[in-house]
């Protein structure tokens, strides 16, 4: 049975040419609205920045500026490619495509839509729909900092190699809050298909935007976590500690020129992109929304209103990490540190503890009250024994020995 068998396309589980007409369509429209969103995004990022800031922003090539980031790729494009003598040159090159991958694997999991029809077949609006989605994206996005932790070591430089251990580092420590945080999501869901977690919060209400239709109202917490885990895991300010310029002098691509620090350029935005994507699929509900009229079979119910309703939250989420960028700066490192070890695991472990409570609870038809109060008391009980072992800024580490 094909990994893909529950998609509608592979029903059969006979590959047709229609088959892999539909399948490469939805390859290279995946890819391309990637490619447009980084655009788009760097585009949108700099004139958000520039109003908080009292500027006027990208406003030359084309209307509004949009098409700077274009022109920036161009002229990247055609730079001079160099090498150092030290770098271990076929690791050198392959670095920045390792960086830029997972981005794109984790997208293919993400549904943007319902069950459609693409050229007479029935297939979901997204890649491809795995049974592990969720385990597919935790791996994907350990897997991404290769691509980074080579870069740095290939360049056969102290400074990109520096910049490549702290990204390593780095993952490790918010990859287990990040990893919790997805499953607070898939305790709710019960399963690990993005699309079948996407269907348990379908909901075409109002009212469900703003109630425990989709799972936000549960599992705000760890949404929040997911959020301060994504940025970290993504190398995005407050948490480019990967790259800071006034410590490292540009990090793990301090050695990398043209097209292929474009690609490092890239994949960090690409990332952003995705993680927010994914933030959507696991906690508002994806592509769901209101729809307008009752012909639920209807091109614009089927196509324009669940693309536009992915698409506004996503824009949503983007705009917190802009405003994020604008408002923060770079965090110590060892703040970031005691920031992923010291607090966001231990509050995902308590939160997924008080979800398993109430997950329960339902199952077994105990009293709501008593269960939340119990599990909400050993949340509390646990948290208070961590905050007293917890050293506090100005204690002495001797002084709990």
């Amino acid at each position: 049975m094909s990994l893909l068998a529950l998609d509608p396309l592979y029903g059969d589980g006979d590959l047709t040419l229609d088959i892999f007409i539909v399948v490469l369509i939805k390859v290279v429209a995946a890819f391309a609205i990637l490619l447009v969103a980084v655009m788009l995004y760097i585009w949108f990022m700099r004139k958000v920045i520039a109003d908080m800031q009292n500027r006027i922003g990208p406003n030359r090539a084309g209307p509004f500026g949009v098409l700077q980031t274009l022109a920036d790729g161009i002229k990247l494009f055609f730079k001079e490619q160099s090498i150092p003598n030290s770098a271990d040159r076929p690791v050198f090159r392959l670095s920045p495509y390792l960086s830029i991958m997972p981005a794109f694997l984790m997208f293919c999991v993400v549904p943007i839509g319902p069950t459609v029809s693409i050229l007479g077949e029935q297939t979901y609006l997204q890649v491809a729909d795995l049974p592990i989605g969720a385990l597919w994206i935790l791996a994907m996005s350990g897997v991404g900092v290769y691509g980074i932790m080579l870069a740095g070591w290939a360049s056969g430089s102290k400074y990109p190699l520096l910049g490549s251990v702290r990204a390593t580092a780095q993952l490790l420590s918010y990859e287990a809050a990040f990893g919790l945080a997805v499953l607070a999501a898939l305790m709710k869901a019960g399963t690990l298909s993005t699309h079948d977690i996407v269907a348990g919060q379908y909901d075409t209400s109002w009212h469900a935007m703003f109630t425990d239709g989709y799972w936000l109202g549960t599992g705000i917490v760890p949404f929040v976590i997911f959020l301060i885990a994504a940025t970290a895991e993504t190398n995005h300010p407050p948490f480019d500690l990967v790259e800071a310029e006034q410590e490292l002098v540009g990090g793990f691509n301090t050695e990398y020129t043209g097209i292929r620090f474009a690609i490092f350029f890239l994949a960090e935005f690409m990332n952003v992109i995705t993680m927010s994507a994914i933030a959507v699929t696991l906690f508002l509900g994806g592509p769901s929304g209101p729809l307008i009229g009752d012909a639920d079979d209807s091109f614009v119910n089927t196509w324009l209103m669940p693309i536009f309703w992915f698409t506004a939250k996503v824009i949503a989420l983007l705009f917190v990490t802009v405003w994020v960028r604008a408002s923060l700066p770079r965090m110590r490192y060892d703040r970031l540190m005691a920031l992923g070890w010291k607090y966001l695991i231990e509050i995902a472990i308590l939160w997924v503890i008080v979800l398993a409570a109430i997950e329960v609870a339902d199952q077994e038809d105990w009293n709501p009250l008593v269960t939340t109060l119990t599990a909400g008391g050993i949340a509390v009980l646990a948290y208070t024994i961590l905050w007293l072992a917890i050293p506090k800024p100005g204690e002495r580490v001797e002084d709990f020995r």
